[in-house]
């Protein structure tokens, strides 16, 4: 059966980026961060950046790397990139962490930690950049859901690049970049929208039209509905472009564009969500699976997130308010929609790895019977319980309840993550039914080769994943 190619680091990817979000929630139930500590203060930069760069951006890099090349038909450009990307984001992140710790008084090393961390991080989203890019670029004709990559993409190296002069801001460096040594404090708030909001928040969106139409099947919604959330998403990510840049020179961007950036995206996120109903009323799948049932909860958490940051915003409600719609957004929408889809991406992998290529010649089971059948969702309880808890503690000011709530939320995560490990390990399936040991899976890296298409051959195409229908998934 023709199988489609598999990323040789995604599992890598995937164990650092559960590895950061343990820590994250770790350090949060030991009281560290907001709201024990003010939003800017170093505390808290650890811990966002712990989340956004350690687990989001590094399980959103993983499965790009998976599924882009899915999307264009095409494989993944210059795949001996995807180790050199993970190590410079892991060094990076590191590095970061290290120069918040010395700004806490934490620890005694040197501030120059800081920009040399934002080089390590920028290098590896560039290399990030260039691997998926070239991979798209391949295309003839514009996808729509290559499209919307392709602004993800560029709202990422905008991030980046925001990110590395504020790192160099921090160290006390700020001289050596002339008119970008003003970009603190104002360009903060723009620097998280372009990076949740344009980097995370887009390539979900993205991502999500083909993943949810080919786990339920459902048809793809047509390009020309997309349109309405890819003009509000863009009008919306370039005025918070605009606004990282306009302390350079010499403006304020202010809480009044902050708010119109997020109103854009309420709009974009309408659009979006009246798609995702269309899906799910015209799919052909009528019982949903563990991961469309445990991403219910990250819609929900989408909803009232985006519906409350922009009033919120407006009414200048306080940076409680402020952090509970923000807290909602991060861990409900795009940290539960991540774990939920990792329970069907993580199995799915593991099967074209170990029974893939047995078809016919030994017993196959299922995707499903890889992963447990009910025990993921206690996990899920736990973790959605916790963000909800969590965000109404940041809301009423309440630090000890925001510990509690996070203590639930590491738990459910804990579980889950375990849940991956069993699912690697083939523990769910009968011994009778496992391939021998030597062709079982690694824990962290797949044992299919990957293979490159230079641009300089001819174009090949690649089979699409929804062609794999003897998974029975």
């Amino acid at each position: 059966m023709p199988m489609p190619s598999l990323s040789r680091w995604t599992m890598s990817y995937f164990a650092a980026a559960l590895g950061c979000l343990l820590a994250a929630e770790g350090l949060a139930v030991l009281g560290i961060g907001y709201p024990a500590a003010g939003m800017s203060e170093p505390a808290t930069l650890m811990l966002v950046h712990l989340v956004a760069i350690g687990w989001l951006s590094l399980a959103m890099a993983g499965a790009l790397l998976q599924f882009v090349p899915v999307l264009a038909a095409r494989p993944l450009a210059s795949p001996y990139l995807a180790l050199p990307t993970l190590m410079s984001l892991v060094a990076g992140l590191l590095l970061l962490c290290a120069g918040f710790a010395t700004l806490a008084g934490w620890a005694d090393v040197p501030l120059g930690l800081l920009p040399l961390g934002g080089l390590s991080l920028l290098g590896g989203l560039l290399l990030l950049v260039v691997m998926l890019g070239r991979t798209l670029a391949g295309l003839r004709r514009l996808d729509p859901f290559a499209g919307i990559i392709r602004g993800g993409l560029a709202c990422l190296a905008l991030t980046a690049l925001g990110g590395a002069a504020f790192s160099t801001i921090l160290s006390g460096r700020g001289g050596a970049l002339g008119a970008f040594g003003t970009l603190l404090p104002g360009g903060l708030p723009f620097h998280a929208l372009l990076g949740f909001g344009g980097w995370l928040g887009l390539i979900a969106f993205g991502v999500s039209y083909r993943l949810f139409a080919m786990f339920m099947i459902a048809p793809e919604p047509s390009g020309g509905r997309m349109n309405l959330l890819v003009t509000a998403a863009g009008m919306g990510l370039v005025l918070a472009a605009a606004g990282l840049g306009a302390p350079t020179v010499g403006l304020d961007g202010g809480s009044g564009l902050a708010a119109t950036v997020s109103l854009l995206l309420a709009l974009a996120t309408g659009f979006y969500g009246r798609d995702m109903l269309t899906l799910y009323r015209s799919r052909r799948r009528k019982a949903l699976e563990i991961n469309m049932l445990a991403s219910l909860p990250a819609f929900a958490a989408l909803g009232f997130g985006i519906g409350a940051l922009p009033i919120a915003l407006i009414a200048g409600a306080g940076e409680g308010f402020v952090a509970a719609a923000s807290f909602l957004l991060v861990f409900g929408w795009l940290g539960g929609l991540t774990l939920a889809q990792l329970t069907k991406i993580v199995p799915f992998l593991t099967w074209l790895e170990a029974y893939a290529p047995r078809i016919g010649k030994g017993p196959a089971p299922r995707v499903g019977e890889l992963l447990a059948a009910r025990r993921p969702l206690v996990w899920f309880t736990l973790y959605y319980g916790g963000t909800v808890l969590g965000s109404g503690a940041l809301a009423c000011g309440a630090p000890l309840g925001f510990r509690l709530a996070m203590t639930l939320a590491l738990a459910g995560t804990a579980g889950i993550a375990a849940e991956f490990v069993r699912v690697r390990r083939l523990s769910q399936v009968k011994a009778a039914d496992r391939p021998p040991p030597h062709e079982r899976p690694r824990l962290l890296l797949a044992r299919a080769d990957e293979r490159s298409l230079s641009h300089d051959d001819p174009p090949r195409t690649q089979p699409h994943i929804r062609h794999a229908r003897s998974p029975r998934c």
